[in-house]
């Protein structure tokens, strides 16, 4: 059960426009909006690179990045494998 109100104002020509799009996919346009923003806010939050670090926390990130790679077998046999398309086979 949804309990938290969102309210918007838009032009007509918008709530048409998001009106035609949700009939489209079988949706109202409550349920259509709310999943294209939630969408949308999964994607910005995602795409986010910035992230804040004490001194501390920063160098030890820092060192993980500088520190020389460890082996991976696992990797290194994925990586070992010809992808189907570079060796013709299908």
């Amino acid at each position: 059960m949804r309990d938290a109100s969102i309210n918007l104002q838009a032009l007509p020509e918008q709530r048409d426009l998001i009106d035609h799009a949700a009939r489209l996919l079988g949706k109202n346009r409550s349920d259509f909006m709310l999943e294209v923003a939630c969408e949308r806010a999964k994607a910005i939050v995602l795409d986010q690179v910035f992230f804040a670090l004490d001194e501390n926390k920063f160098q030890q990130f820092t060192a993980l990045l500088d520190a020389p790679q460890e082996s991976n077998p696992g990797l290194e046999r994925l990586m070992a494998i010809k992808a189907p398309w570079s060796t013709g086979k299908a």
